[in-house]
């Protein structure tokens, strides 16, 4: 059984929408978490397996990057302007979130 997860984060002033998918691209757990180091850490020590995060280039990404980078397996930053969740239907935090599998297996992170 693949133990690899993939956790779409969407990042913003005090929140980040998260969304977790199995190697199957089944959604497993949402959440919301107050933009706090302590928090955002202890959300992704209690995950199990490969982790692999993506979140769009903003003005937190650095600092998340930082931050994630030795709890996880890999982080992705996409440049949203080539996100292919923006090219088509609805948007909102929740859809952002969920969207991580499709942008890693699309190749539109970097």
């Amino acid at each position: 059984m693949d133990s690899t997860k993939y956790i779409g984060m969407d990042v913003h002033k005090e929140t980040i929408s998260i969304g977790v998918m199995n190697s199957a691209g089944k959604l497993v757990m949402e959440s919301i978490l107050e933009m706090k180091l302590s928090t955002v850490v202890q959300f992704v020590q209690g995950l199990r397996g490969d982790l692999h995060v993506t979140l769009e280039e903003e003005t937190w990404a650095a600092w998340l990057y930082d931050l994630l980078r030795p709890h996880v397996t890999k982080v992705l930053v996409c440049d949203p302007r080539k996100n292919a969740l923006l090219k088509a239907g609805n948007k909102n935090d929740r859809i952002d979130a969920r969207g991580a599998r499709s942008d890693v297996d699309e190749g539109v992170c970097g």
